[in-house]
């Protein structure tokens, strides 16, 4: 009795090679969480990185060339301080009552005091180190706000460090009667030495 053969098995009892080839390839595993390769950068082209360099170095060379014209008109005209002439007019003597004036203390840094013989004008600056002094009303006195010194209404130190008395400006009637005040000229009471406040006609005016 013949037997028959199977057709998938060899001689020698293994697998048929054709049969294998055709199996199912098992599917390799998909790893969650996985990393993805990152986008590729894309360079510019070459003609635009050129046109964005020289940008950049013309924007560089205005820069300088501005920043050097400035500093060259700046060396020609350099900034300057206007400061109110020293020469001027404050008005007719009859503009002023007894007492102190401190109209002018902002503008030209003095007082105005009449007496009820003369006017005279006090430059405000104290002799200690050169602060300005507040008129105290009710005191009857100039005080330093800085280190304390006080002067009288005639401008003279009693009290504080102050070396000496403030100084008085020069002063003048113009032909039209006015008050012409120069703080450019001054004169001062100076301790051991005769004092101008008396021996100078410009130092007041007699009204």
């Amino acid at each position: 009795m013949q037997t028959k053969s199977n057709p998938g098995v060899g001689a020698s009892g293994g697998a048929n090679p054709s049969s294998a080839a055709t199996a199912p390839q098992a599917a390799k595993p998909v790893v969650k969480g996985a990393a993805r390769p990152a986008p590729e950068k894309t360079a510019l082209p070459v003609p635009d990185a050129l046109k964005l360099r020289r940008q950049l170095i013309w924007t560089s060379i205005s820069a300088f060339l501005v920043a050097s014209l400035l500093m060259f008109f700046r060396f020609f005209f350099p900034r300057t301080l206007f400061e109110p002439s020293t020469k001027f007019r404050v008005g007719f003597p009859s503009d002023f009552g007894p007492g102190v004036d401190e109209r002018f203390k902002q503008s030209h840094r003095i007082w105005v005091v009449r007496q009820p013989e003369k006017v005279f004008v006090i430059f405000a600056k104290c002799t200690h180190l050169g602060c300005t002094p507040n008129w105290i009303e009710p005191e009857n006195k100039f005080k330093c706000p800085c280190h304390g010194s006080g002067y009288d209404i005639e401008g003279k130190n009693f009290e504080g460090p102050a070396p000496r008395p403030m100084e008085r400006a020069y002063v003048e009637l113009d032909a039209e009667g006015q008050i012409v005040v120069d703080t450019s000229r001054l004169f001062p009471c100076n301790p051991g030495a005769p004092c101008e406040f008396d021996t100078n006609p410009n130092s007041y005016l007699v009204v």
